[in-house]
């Protein structure tokens, strides 16, 4: 199970009552830690990471207002690129949440409010909706939101990038966007037509010209049938030298007793088995849907 199954796991269980639901973050240390982009609403703050079971020094929160990406070169971009590059971000989640104030502007409802803190019309973007970003699904905002990212030329392609709704009310993740479906798909190189790798992407060979290659005049195996029909023998084996030790001799087997069965070395890497810490279970602020 990977990190953000557990995650949504966890969160559902805790959601429907389960009181043993949690994670163990120190199962999942290689996609640690994790960067999420949130919306800057305060109601969030009672939330994460809670809601996520994860300690707060493996998650890089940062937010902006309707989590929002406007393109793969954004200023948000550059900093979901610097939390991978800089501060050693493994996975990417997007995470908005229901009853968006954001989602309900229009850009009538914005000019006017923005006329009450004194700003006329021609002081703002002549794009309005466009430069901030107004949307009216929560869900399409997060899919566009995931395409820019995962499309960014800042964003490597061994970073997973998810999509997550947060009901506001419950506390329940619904998974929008599965980063590892879309990671595993973009991962794979095209197939090329007919079936067959393209020479010049394997090893960059020539083309073939006929007359270049050289085969030999003999017959496969013809080396092999001439030994003792006049045939040079095969050389006999190098004796062993000091750089060179000769193979250990097993012990002589005592008449009446059988062989003792050879050591297994230990498998390299094997560690002997620590309890796990208790895990860490989301928040208990949840209620019931």
């Amino acid at each position: 199970m990977k990190l953000f199954e557990a995650i949504i796991d966890a969160n559902h269980r805790a959601v429907a009552g389960d009181a043993s639901a949690g994670l163990h973050p120190s199962e999942y240390a290689d996609s640690l830690p994790v960067i999420a982009l949130t919306c800057i609403d305060p109601r969030l703050n009672a939330f994460f990471p809670n809601v996520l079971a994860l300690p707060a020094e493996q998650f890089i929160w940062l937010r902006n207002a309707g989590n929002i990406i406007t393109s793969p070169l954004s200023s948000t971009m550059r900093s979901l690129a610097l939390a991978c590059a800089v501060k050693g971000g493994r996975e990417i989640a997007i995470i908005g949440h229901t009853d968006c104030q954001v989602a309900k502007m229009t850009a009538s409802v914005l000019l006017d409010r923005f006329k009450d803190l004194g700003i006329d019309r021609h002081k703002l973007p002549s794009n309005l909706s466009e430069f901030f970003g107004v949307f009216g699904s929560e869900r399409q905002n997060l899919i566009k939101a995931c395409d820019f990212v995962r499309g960014s030329p800042l964003i490597g392609p061994k970073i997973p990038v998810h999509g997550l709704l947060l009901d506001i009310e419950t506390g329940k993740l619904e998974w929008v966007v599965n980063g590892y479906e879309t990671w595993a798909s973009s991962a794979l190189p095209p197939e090329p037509a007919g079936g067959f790798p393209e020479l010049g992407v394997l090893g960059g060979f020539k083309d073939f010209v006929m007359g270049e290659m050289k085969f030999p005049h003999g017959k496969i195996g013809d080396s092999a049938a001439n030994i003792g029909e006049g045939a040079a023998p095969l050389p006999p084996p190098t004796p062993p030298t000091a750089l060179t030790p000769p193979r250990p001799v097993p012990p002589p087997v005592v008449p009446g007793q059988s062989p003792l069965p050879p050591i297994q070395p230990a498998a390299p890497g094997r560690r002997l088995k620590v309890p796990l810490p208790p895990p860490i279970r989301p928040g208990s602020n949840f209620r019931r849907g």
